[in-house]
């Protein structure tokens, strides 16, 4: 696991690029955290990396958003409103996590119990006057991706 502090909303976005310059075909990145810690800021950025000039907002009310624009097709989930795990399979949550586009998981500690074994966890939570976000590499795949990111 590794953690930074993120003095402000720079800090942030520059992770996020950083990661999204490093995510593959496939990937899966599980975000948690803090109410407004900044879940949809990194995923803005994450897309900016990919080429994804789209304007990216919380799905909230759609559980998902799809972006195509990008060198990697963008699966944009924000999980908050499921009451449980089974209502993702309507939705065709396994199609999308065994694509061949990067899913991003708002609140996925809600369906944990669905998430592939392998991921890119990401908690992002208060901190002084800041925040605190911490990336926990499962898999091998994602421990190269977190050793190559850096503040």
């Amino acid at each position: 696991m590794k953690e930074f502090f993120l003095e402000n909303e720079k800090f942030t976005e520059d992770i996020g690029r950083k990661l999204g310059k490093r995510l593959f075909p496939g990937a899966i990145i599980c975000l948690n955290g803090d109410l407004g810690a900044g879940k949809t800021t990194i995923t803005k950025s994450i897309a900016k990396a990919m080429g994804i000039e789209d304007d990216i907002t919380s799905p909230t009310f759609n559980i998902v958003n799809e972006y195509t624009e990008g060198n990697i097709t963008l699966y944009h989930f924000d999980v908050y409103r499921i009451a449980c795990s089974e209502e993702m399979y309507d939705i065709g949550f396994e199609e999308y996590i065994n694509s061949d586009g990067v899913c991003i998981i708002e609140w996925s500690n809600l369906i944990e119990d669905i998430l592939p074994e392998e991921r890119l966890e990401i908690l992002l939570t208060y901190q002084d006057e800041g925040r605190k976000i911490a990336l926990n590499p499962v898999g091998s795949k994602y421990k190269k991706i977190v050793e190559e990111v850096t503040v």
